[in-house]
């Protein structure tokens, strides 16, 4: 197929088991059958396709090798209730979605109604797919994700993929907290959606567990489009994902004071388009419901920054609307006002690659700093999670997505990822910008992490920052935790506390501090391993955060004279910030002398009231 890179160096995820805890999955979707797969499952594997309503175990494959359902929390919560799909069958569609943006096989002849149309394939397309049931139509509960990520450890998967939420608790109380620090210990990658918002409460992300990898969403270049065309021959291309054709010809364009804002009940001449301005007063999927529901051939509706600030936004569009951004406004309220009988037609089912300014953090996406351990930087990095085409039972929609070197440490892949992802800039070379659900700004690290993800670069980061039980064990301790809260979280008792330590060995660096005071100075200590050539050394390059008043880094170089070998090195922030408490952020980054590699962390600080968001402990 002519890929280099990634996926060829890994031979297409091929024999990597990856389990997905999430809503079950659609087996008869064309991603997950077999073709091409060779039919010997890796030796490890020991689960089973555990029969169920409307499964049978004559639906697993080559591909999707294991499948299970978990309940019991459901049932207990809920002790009268009729489990409606009482199997790994998917009702949902956000499990099979994610399966097949995980693992899924290629499928000729794919689009979204005419969108995005070509084949389509997995981040592993010849990777196992293992899926545990745990998400219930009937609701979602620890209980059932924490079994179901200890029967995929037991299972053999080498990677979990969590998109999901359930209930806060505190980090000693969290089940999955218990369950994924179970799967560090056993060598086995989570990789956790940080979720999204609800009514723009952006705080404060999932899955903030130090051991994982969290992930947040971010746009990217390609979009779905259509065209406006106006009777005296301007054309504007605006978004939308209106899953048909629209009306044919040119048709009269209704535009009135009265009615522009198009957020009441609208009754106009059904062989119109209708031009509406969206005032902000009302959520944009509002605009297009009342839209729908109006006796008109289509619309348009005039917005700002429609296809980064929209996208997460829109859950449907079911009238023929086109989002045209506020720019193109001058142009089209000229030619209405002007013209005698202004006249447009709608042209959908386009997509279009390449939009400028992207990526962006997406609109939805939870932010940091965690509430489970908020000294340790969440999300880890972000990677495309708008416009992502999947399968879907029994068809295809939108959503997001989120996927691991072999005999690494999980912390070690962790690592490699977010000191190689794409520095924090977009492809017009401007800084990164994230959006609240109307306006758009500078993203910080806690909304994007380390940056862009870039699966190439992971595959030889120079170096890496590593850590295991011990070190995370090290880290619970200096939060407070007392004997059995330790237990609840690692399931051990054998340890000491005489090495507690909130610096973990980590690719980044975080201080939280009180508001009122302004003036602090934090040293950090990493010990980093040489992954890349034999001989090789880095030089170390800081950007200071708004507000530090010194920072250095000891020693400033890094030498290398064989692999494997590790190396030690301090930095030290003096910092006198302001007292509204604004996020503060910079770099460290390492560069290769005579040679490619760089190795990037962020530097991010805070004025945050750790106890309003922790239980136990400081960090």
């Amino acid at each position: 197929m002519g890929y280099t890179g990634l996926w060829p160096a890994s031979n297409y995820g091929e024999d990597v088991i990856v389990g997905v805890i999430d809503t079950g999955i659609w087996p008869a979707s064309e991603s997950f059958k077999d073709t091409g797969m060779t039919a010997k499952i890796p030796q490890k594997w020991n689960g089973i396709c555990q029969v169920g309503q409307d499964f049978n175990s004559s639906m697993c494959n080559a591909k999707l090798i294991g499948a299970r359902y978990f309940n019991k929390g459901v049932l207990r919560k809920n002790p009268n209730i009729k489990i409606s799909m009482n199997s790994a069958r998917d009702t949902n569609g956000n499990g099979t979605h994610v399966s097949s943006i995980v693992a899924g096989n290629y499928v000729n002849g794919a689009s979204f109604f005419g969108y995005a149309p070509g084949i389509a394939k997995g981040v592993a397309p010849k990777a196992r797919l293992a899926i545990y049931k745990a998400i219930w139509d009937e609701g979602a509960y620890s209980f059932d994700c924490f079994e179901a990520i200890d029967q995929a450890i037991s299972d053999g998967v080498d990677v979990i993929s969590l998109s999901l939420s359930t209930e806060k608790a505190g980090l000693d109380e969290e089940l999955l907290a218990k369950a994924t620090f179970a799967a560090m210990k056993k060598g086995v990658l989570v990789s956790a959606a940080a979720g999204n918002s609800i009514e723009n409460d952006f705080t404060t992300l999932f899955h903030g567990y130090p051991w994982i990898l969290t992930v947040t969403a971010s746009t990217t270049d390609r979009w779905f489009s259509g065209t406006l065309k106006l009777g005296h021959g301007v054309d504007f291309v605006g978004w939308t994902i209106f899953p048909g054709s629209g009306p044919t010809g040119y048709l009269p364009l209704e535009y009135g004071k009265i009615s522009s804002a198009c957020d009441k009940p609208i009754n106009l001449s059904a062989l119109s388009i209708l031009v509406c301005q969206d005032g902000g007063n009302v959520p944009i999927q509002k605009l297009i419901d009342n839209l729908a529901h109006a006796n008109v051939k289509g619309a348009i509706i005039v917005t700002k920054n429609p296809i980064f600030v929209e996208i997460g936004r829109i859950k449907s569009m079911d009238c023929p609307c086109l989002l045209i951004d506020k720019s193109d406004e001058g142009v089209l309220f000229s030619f209405i006002k002007v013209a005698v009988r202004p006249l447009a037609s709608l042209i959908f089912q386009q997509t279009s690659i390449g939009a400028k300014g992207t990526p962006i953090v997406a609109s939805v996406a939870k932010r940091g700093p965690s509430h489970s351990c908020p000294c340790i930087l969440k999300p880890n990095v972000m990677a495309p999670g708008s416009l992502v085409l999947g399968a879907w039972p029994p068809n295809t929609q939108l959503t997001g997505a989120s996927c691991a070197h072999s005999k690494w440490s999980p912390a070690a892949i962790r690592s490699a990822i977010m000191t190689t992802a794409h520095v924090p800039f977009d492809n017009t070379h401007n800084p990164i910008q994230g959006s609240d659900g109307r306006n758009l700004q500078v993203a910080s690290p806690l909304a994007m992490g380390a940056g862009q993800i870039d699966p190439n670069r992971a595959l030889d980061p120079g170096f890496i920052y590593d850590a295991g039980r011990e070190d995370y064990m090290n880290l619970l301790c200096s939060m407070n935790f007392n004997e059995n809260q330790i237990f609840q979280i690692t399931g051990s008792k054998n340890y000491n506390c005489s090495n507690r330590s909130h610096d973990l060995n980590y690719p980044s660096f975080m201080i939280i501090y009180r508001s009122k005071e302004v003036s602090l100075v934090r040293k950090f200590q990493r010990i980093v391993t040489n992954v890349g050539q034999d001989v090789v050394t880095y030089k170390a390059k800081v950007k200071g955060p708004d507000g530090s008043t010194r920072i250095v880094v000891s020693p400033q170089t890094l030498s290398f004279t064989k692999k494997n070998e590790k190396k030690s090195y301090t930095l030290t922030i003096a910092y006198s910030g302001n007292k509204k408490g604004a996020v503060a952020f910079g770099e460290l980054v390492w560069f290769e002398e005579k040679g490619s590699r760089t190795v990037r962390s962020p530097i991010v600080l805070i004025a945050y009231d750790v106890h309003r968001m922790m239980r136990t402990g400081l960090c």
